[in-house]
């Protein structure tokens, strides 16, 4: 049960034509109208991050307990990152500008399974946080569902540390919110968002690490990452 594997060249390939797609900033969704793919399609549509550039560091947060329910999703059995290959394909244009400057992305989630967003509403709900649903920090169906989004940021390649954005991932408060920043931080934001804007990637503005991308026929997937 293995994501098929398409090499960097041809996934760059395929982001070339990817061009002609109708891009939206609205985030996060409700993809519940949108079917779920079996997991051969999961197989065929998607790819592993790290066998398109192994220099992308992945820290899936919710194959841990390092998250904010403070314990592991359903669903995340590995500490793979998958996206599907259209957006793969511009990840690796992100990675490689990147690299000119010495730096790098680190990836802290990417393609989640639908029963692991299905258990962040429901943490929401054991918790007596609603406000997280109504706010637009949580969704029970989201892009990242659909392998087209990405939570990420910037490290420095020599030494992997992570370069200061002025909070944590998944920090719930406006303070996270892109462009709620000055001075070093604002700089590190704008860094990551333009870099990923040039390939195709939306930002979601009360998210500075998260970032989406359109593809033609999205569906959602709840294949276990293995």
């Amino acid at each position: 049960m293995t994501f098929r594997f398409i090499h960097t060249a041809v996934l760059v390939t395929l982001l070339g034509g990817c061009s002609i797609l109708h891009r939206t900033p609205a985030e996060p969704i409700n993809t519940v109208e949108l079917p779920t793919a079996s997991d051969d399609a999961a197989d065929s549509l998607m790819v592993d991050l790290q066998k398109v550039d192994s220099s992308i560091v992945i820290d899936l947060r919710y194959a841990t307990t390092n998250n904010f329910t403070g314990a592991k999703l359903p669903g995340y059995e590995a500490n793979r990152a998958y996206l599907r290959a259209e957006a793969a394909a511009a990840l690796a244009v992100v990675q490689e500008d990147l690299r000119a400057q010495g730096m790098g992305l680190k990836v802290f989630d990417s393609y989640r399974p639908v029963r692991a967003s299905e258990a962040m509403v429901a943490w929401t709900q054991k918790v007596n946080r609603p406000d997280l649903i109504k706010n637009g920090y949580i969704a029970a169906r989201s892009k990242h569902n659909l392998g087209v989004a990405i939570d990420l940021t910037l490290i420095t390649l020599a030494t992997k540390a992570e370069i200061s954005m002025g909070t944590p991932f998944d920090y719930f408060s406006t303070a996270a919110y892109t462009k709620n920043a000055r001075g070093v931080i604002a700089k590190n934001r704008e860094l990551l968002k333009r870099t990923m804007e040039r390939q195709g990637f939306v930002n979601y503005e009360k998210e500075w690490w998260h970032f989406s991308y359109t593809v033609a026929n999205p569906v959602r997937f709840d294949k276990i990452i293995r």
